[in-house]
């Protein structure tokens, strides 16, 4: 359990008397919500006390403080609740904006936090609707381990002016500031993304390190597991690559800080539903259990 025993700070009432749950399916969820978005639907940038006012409720929530995150969250217009994922049976928080569905959405997407184990790792989605189905397939990896966290953007790459709802490539948005405050927690880190086969003509996956200089044992570990689930893999730390992620925001930010992140980006028909899906999300989960079972 996240952690055994849990209770608010306040140590009177049981984070699943206080915060019941509501049993979803996430691929459901995540499907009607990647179906609002587009390149006309809108984004607001947030203030840099919108960012880190998230970023204190999603390190609260981090801490197990559920009472106190939905508190602070709420302060910003956010809404926390505690769902059972029909997919894998584990409870999540799940964070979301309470805008999604208004006329202007503001766009400063959703997280959703493991509550049976205490968060280890993340899955980033910085790209939803526009690198198609990726939103699925971070939900995928979510499932695969415990003690995931997803971070999902919440508005069409395209949304906003001048290149601000491109998350991945934008610090000052609320998508930065959650995974900035998981690096701060020093939690790895895979981000999703999706490219078009005439990107990389003969290659199924391209797989780096972002920013860092130099890989981690991670990175090999998740190139073999794709390589082995039949993928033909670009690794970026050793191959001349296109779509390296070398100026992603987040994956900056944990260079910086010498934190394991990840940048991959997968074909087309890797990330539909189906048998080679199916093999991703095989060859991730390698990867997330080993740091799942991390100190």
């Amino acid at each position: 359990m996240y952690p055994p025993g849990t209770r608010d700070h306040d140590g009177t009432d049981d984070d699943r008397t206080r915060h019941p749950a509501t049993e979803v399916d996430l691929t459901a969820e995540m499907t009607a919500f990647a179906a609002r978005l587009g390149p006309g639907t809108g984004y607001r940038p947030p203030t840099a006390a919108d960012r880190a006012g998230v970023a204190e409720g999603v390190g609260l929530l981090l801490d197990g403080d559920l009472t106190g995150a939905s508190r602070r969250l709420a302060a910003l217009d956010l809404t926390l609740r505690t769902i059972v994922d029909r997919g894998s049976g584990r409870r999540y928080a799940e964070v979301a904006d309470r805008t999604e569905r208004a006329a202007s959405p503001r766009g400063w997407g959703r997280v959703y936090v493991d509550l049976d184990d205490r968060p280890r790792w993340s899955v980033q989605v910085p790209h939803p609707a526009s690198d198609q189905h990726t939103e699925l397939l971070g939900v995928r990896v979510l499932r695969g381990s415990p003690g995931g966290v997803l971070v999902v953007a919440g508005a069409h790459r395209q949304a906003g002016e001048d290149g601000s709802a491109d998350v991945a490539h934008q610090p000052r948005s609320v998508f930065h500031a959650v995974c900035a405050e998981l690096v701060r927690r020093r939690m790895p880190g895979i981000q999703v993304h999706g490219f078009a086969r005439a990107s990389a003509p003969g290659r199924d996956v391209i797989a780096s390190v972002s920013a860092a200089e130099t890989p981690g044992p991670e990175a090999p570990l998740l190139a073999d597991a794709l390589r082995d689930q039949g993928f033909r893999v670009c690794r970026g730390w050793r191959e001349k690559c296109p779509l390296t992620g070398r100026t992603n925001a987040q994956g900056r930010t944990a260079a910086e800080a010498g934190v394991p992140f990840l940048h991959v980006e997968f074909a087309p028909a890797l990330r539909a539903a189906g048998a080679p899906n199916d093999r991703v999300t095989a060859a991730v989960t390698e990867l997330t259990r080993v740091w799942a079972a991390g100190d």
